[in-house]
């Protein structure tokens, strides 16, 4: 939100500076605190519902894989492997930004992070893609739908963002050997100019190289800005601009055709626009505004400040996807069906000692049929 009233009102990031000046220290702590509370609101809402929804998915593939299941199922993955390395920014936060862990899971940690959130974009443009084709050719589609083609377009996409933000992996080491180079560079200028007056001194000074930096991923140089913000440009246009026109047009696509289909149920029109709904908020809301930083970061020639905020709404990510796992498939709708069913007939034991009385249901050639 901060970024787009950013965009709209140009002198909104001053009135934010000067409303919320604190001292140094107060700024620091504030950040930390609102980034642990949301990291932590993150993890106690995405890890149950992404663990329920592997467990469906896995099932559901090994019993009848489709393309929508496989592509979901990687979905997951990616926001389970988010959600588990999540405790390691949590303890970031908790020191206020500083990395006080072994270093080597600083450039891994952030390098998995950004990779989960930008898997996220290219599969659920993959899930909108397949959508629509199973909407607009039917027939066509249904000769090609394989599962062994999901399976390959997800392999693409793990590899694709892994190689784009190979980068992050290996800029944490760069600012490590950068700092070590200064420091040969400074005691090798300090020891020329007192080599006859203080030769033990320099020579206790020079002893080894610098320990790792406190800082993950933060405080670039101008020299690493100018090779980050081409980086962030392209991270922009392939991976969320592209697929965020893809998407639109897919979804608007697939409204469209569903609503002029006469055979269609109404609660597959809502289930319709629920996805394409979730889909776009999840856009637009979590991945929009971190993303068009990049751009108002490549433009002015500066690292924004206020991209550490829009960063948190990309966490809100993992929390969301559930609910377009609900309005995709079946299988996850069965599941939190029963799971909410049986914690009512539990609460319901509880406090009145019998079980809820069963409601009679109609038989089974009258329920609604609806694809996977």
């Amino acid at each position: 939100m901060y970024c787009w009233l950013a965009l709209l009102f140009p002198t909104f990031p001053f009135f934010f500076d000067s409303v919320t000046q604190f001292p140094p220290p107060s700024a620091a702590m504030f950040y930390s605190d609102l980034l642990l509370a949301v990291y932590i609101i993150t993890f106690l809402l995405g890890f149950p519902s992404n663990i329920l929804a592997f467990c469906t998915f896995c099932r559901k593939v090994h019993r009848k894989p489709t393309p929508i299941d496989i592509l979901l199922l990687n979905l997951t993955i990616s926001d389970l492997i988010f959600l588990i390395f999540l405790p390691f920014k949590m303890k970031e936060a908790r020191d206020n930004m500083l990395w006080l862990m072994d270093f080597p899971l600083c450039p891994f940690t952030t390098f998995l992070f950004f990779v989960t959130i930008y898997n996220s974009t290219l599969l659920l443009t993959a899930v909108s893609v397949e959508r629509y084709l199973g909407v607009a050719y039917p027939l066509r589609y249904s000769l090609w739908r394989r599962p062994r083609y999901a399976v390959l377009a997800s392999i693409s996409i793990w590899l694709v963002t892994s190689l784009n933000l190979s980068i992050v992996y290996i800029m944490p080491y760069l600012q490590w050997g950068s700092n070590n180079s200064n420091n040969s560079n400074n005691n090798n200028n300090s020891s020329s100019s007192n080599s006859s007056s203080s030769s033990n001194s320099s020579s206790s000074s020079s002893g080894g190289p610098r320990p790792p930096p406190h800082h993950c991923y933060r405080n670039f140089t101008e020299k690493e800005l100018d090779i980050i913000k081409p980086f962030r440009l392209e991270l922009f246009i392939f991976l969320f601009c592209i697929p965020f026109i893809i998407s639109c047009f897919c979804y608007i696509r697939f409204i469209l055709i569903l609503s002029r289909l006469p055979n269609i149920g109404r609660r597959r029109r809502l289930r319709a626009d629920g996805l394409a709904l979730g889909t776009l908020i999840v856009f637009t809301m979590c991945f929009g505004p971190y993303n068009v930083s990049h751009v108002v970061g490549f433009v002015q020639l500066e690292n924004e400040d206020w991209r550490n905020i829009a960063l948190l709404s990309t966490t809100f990510n993992a929390c969301l996807d559930p609910f377009i796992f609900y309005f995709s498939s079946v299988a996850v709708r069965t599941m939190l069906n029963s799971c909410f069913r049986s914690i009512v007939g539990k609460l319901h034991i509880l406090r009145f000692g019998a079980a809820p009385p069963q409601k009679s249901t109609r038989s089974g050639k009258y329920r609604e049929t609806v694809p996977p």
